[in-house]
């Protein structure tokens, strides 16, 4: 291993025509995955197999900004930062390494992850524009912020996360501990971000589907903390689509 660096990569993509993150095949052949995409550009530049570590999953259609990875190389002659141009000169459009350094040799990308921030994109009350379109979420109405942020201080904390798992999520445990939700205004969108230590599958799509639904119905506070209590995803609101959604940032323990 001393003769390898670590190399850190930030990375974001337009999760549109990916089938996620993580490498798999179907009818045993690979489909357009993320991490295929950049393993096979690593692999180009070092003439063997690269293994690429990413710091989380991200689902069909999901985007990132921030998604982390590292790998080992053993090319000694390449700065780190020459991965960028390297890199982005054999990837498709719709992924660029955005920076790539040398990281401490124990570095793992989703191992030492401390949080993750996810922001799900809406544009309200106004047709999307064309170039929106694959990022955002067309609402038809303008949402009470002020309600919504009032059931967002309900996910804070560690919390049983059970009404807003998937039926086929396999986590052993469905606690998560949730340091911040909320929605603001950026410009002409509206924005929920979440930050967890991690989430279940198609959890913060989940969220995103039973806040709005509830806000729409006018229920109260109170309401939204049973709801969570209760632990039935029957009762919770609809799973958003992938497409307003982005892994937005990873925090790390030692940087």
């Amino acid at each position: 291993m001393c003769s390898t660096r670590n190399i850190r990569l930030l990375i974001s993509y337009d999760g549109t025509d990916f089938s996620g993150w993580q490498i798999q095949k179907q009818n045993g052949k690979k489909i357009r995955t993320v991490q295929g995409a950049i393993e096979d550009a690593l692999e180009k530049i070092h003439g063997e197999t690269v293994h690429l570590t990413g710091s989380g999953r991200t689902d069909a259609g999901v985007h990132a900004a921030g998604q982390v990875a590292n790998f080992y190389t053993g090319i000694k002659s390449m700065a780190a930062e020459r991965f960028v141009p390297a890199l982005n000169s054999l990837l498709p459009q719709d992924v660029r390494i955005l920076a790539a350094a040398v990281a401490r040799p124990d570095f793992h990308a989703r191992f030492d992850a401390r949080m993750r921030t996810y922001r799900y994109q809406f544009i309200c009350g106004r047709p999307s524009l064309p170039q929106e379109s694959r990022y955002c979420l067309q609402l038809w109405r303008h949402p009470n912020i002020m309600a919504l942020n009032d059931y967002c201080r309900e996910l804070l904390g560690e919390l049983d996360c059970s009404v807003f798992a998937s039926p086929h999520d396999t986590s052993k445990s469905r606690s998560r501990y949730i340091s911040q939700a909320h929605f603001f205004i950026q410009g002409d969108m509206l924005i929920f971000e979440i930050k967890a230590n991690a989430f279940l599958w198609k959890m913060v799509r989940s969220i995103a589907g039973t806040l709005l639904q509830y806000e729409e119905k006018g229920m109260t506070t109170a309401e939204f903390k049973a709801l969570i209590a209760s632990g039935d995803r029957s009762l919770a609101g609809p799973t958003l689509p992938p497409k307003g959604l982005f892994l937005w940032k990873i925090d790390y323990y030692r940087e």
